[in-house]
């Protein structure tokens, strides 16, 4: 018994000179917070965007905590960013990056190139390739939503929950047009891997954080083999996006085996339909909750559709569409831009200050508090306003300040740097194409006219789009004459 004690309180003693450090006169206002160790990780974990604009107002625009016996230097200031985007020699993206795709995922790659990986995208997510990649997501949204409603009678109403309803069919039309998989025409290999995947996602937080109960385990480990499974072909069969079977054909040739290649299929999955349908989600929220914002979209689809057909083309202006999209990522997209620090480095902010970083720390950027909710750069950065992103003249807006300075990042739910998204005007046109079929082939409206956008789901900030904290009853028909009004 003794010698447990002993061994407890050496274990203790050990963690607490491992993690304990003081702040140089260089280096950021350093916060440790009052429990050993651990820090402020209980914080950071429940509620980031609350926790980090606590410390933002406590130290200001650059500080480090420690969490968990890490030291993580914040980095708040958008006039700074591109200090952190242009070092590639002392910041590293990639090793966090691998971490979490071994948490979440199971994966190893025996030989991770993010570059060569976003050059295989490159090609085929942009110019004719993006085309027929438009085509076929909007041909399978059209048999969706046909599909959905088929079996009703015009007077008939069908009432769903509004992140079921987008996020579903996001997601299955998504991953019919990358992945493929649809047996004799009837979408059901779509479904089956949405339904394992619904599972996934809802532990996906926790897996990030190593914080999985022990049933909890056992369900994501069910999901995950089964999604394996689901996915084992992907890539490999002709109905596959050419972008896929060149990916797979990449990890063939970097030596990764039959069962890492199936992690990686999923990787990809979560990767490009995570965030589309949760995006999709939000926007019709405010829509529903906003009539001013709806009407205005309804009359911008009616002055671009091709008279008499039910078409949306890609290359149609639609500024009002933008800024409501842009608004609802401005609220709702809040992801980490990560990187380790590789060296001893000294930090140049736009204002001239300089930090020293050391050498095992972790660097963070959260442009959700800034730009994004900063008060100095949107006026009540709170609040829904659809035209936010338009001018008097109703083209887009662009011109956003901070400081005096004009901000080169006022919103940032893509990324920007190495972490930018390849696939944006994938995903754009995906979300503006189901919009516009909803609103063009439903009536569609709140169950209880009287209620609010939901809040959103605050474990789940620093993974790409939120989610909200409960479901949005609604009830939808089909329009007998579809048309907008």
């Amino acid at each position: 018994m003794i010698w447990t004690i002993i061994l407890l309180l050496n274990g203790i003693l050990f963690f607490y000179f491992l993690s304990n450090r003081t702040r140089s006169k260089r280096e950021p206002p350093l916060d440790k917070g009052v429990i050993p160790w651990l820090g402020h990780a209980l914080d950071f974990g429940k509620d980031a965007a609350k926790f980090l604009t606590r410390m933002k107002q406590k130290h200001g625009d650059i500080f480090t905590v420690r969490v968990a016996g890490r030291y993580v230097t914040v980095l708040l200031d958008p006039n700074s960013y591109d200090t952190v985007f242009q070092d590639t020699a002392s910041l590293d993206f990639s090793r966090y990056a691998q971490v979490l795709m071994d948490r979440i995922f199971n994966l190893r790659l025996p030989s991770y190139k993010p570059d060569t990986e976003k050059a295989i995208m490159r090609r085929h997510f942009q110019g004719e390739s993006l085309l027929c990649l438009n085509h076929v997501m909007e041909k399978h949204l059209r048999t969706l939503l046909t599909l959905e409603t088929e079996d009703l009678n015009q007077s008939d109403w069908k009432q769903d929950g509004l992140f079921h309803f987008c996020y579903s069919m996001m997601f299955r039309a998504g991953y019919l047009t990358l992945f493929g998989g649809e047996q004799n025409n009837n979408c059901a290999d779509a479904a089956n891997v949405y339904s394992e995947y619904h599972k996934f996602d809802g532990l996906l937080m926790k897996m990030a954080r190593s914080t999985l109960k022990s049933g909890e385990k056992q369900t994501t480990g069910m999901a995950k083999q089964r999604l394996w499974e689901l996915l084992a072909q992907a890539g490999l069969r002709q109905e596959s996006s050419l972008w896929l079977q060149n990916y797979r054909h990449h990890l063939q040739a970097e030596g990764a085996d039959e069962e890492t290649q199936r992690k990686a299929m999923l990787l990809q999955l979560w990767a490009t339909q995570g965030n589309v349908g949760p995006a999709a989600f939000w926007l019709l929220a405010f829509l529903l909750t906003h009539s001013e914002a709806m009407r205005a979209v309804r009359k911008e689809f009616n002055s671009v559709t091709v008279p008499g057909t039910n078409t949306l083309n890609p290359q149609d202006q639609t500024p009002v569409f933008d800024s409501v999209l842009e608004e609802t990522l401005r609220l709702t997209a809040a992801p980490f831009i990560t990187r380790e620090v590789l060296q001893n480095k000294t930090l140049c902010m736009a204002n001239g200050q300089e930090y020293d970083l050391r050498k095992g720390d972790r660097l963070c950027l959260f442009p959700f508090i800034s730009p994004q909710m900063d008060p100095e750069i949107h006026f009540e950065p709170e609040k829904f306003k659809y035209d936010r992103f338009l001018k008097a003249d109703g083209t887009a807006k662009k011109d956003f300040f901070k400081g005096g300075r004009r901000l080169k990042y006022y919103t940032m739910p893509w990324g920007a740097g190495t972490n930018a998204c390849v696939g944006k005007p994938f995903a754009i046109q995906s979300i503006r194409q189901f919009v516009f079929l909803v609103l063009f082939h439903l009536d569609i409206e709140l169950h209880d006219r009287e209620a609010q956008v939901p809040e959103v789901d605050v474990s789940r900030y620093g993974f790409g789009m939120l989610q909200p904290n409960k479901e949005l009853q609604i009830q939808y028909k089909r329009r007998d004459q579809p048309f907008f009004q």
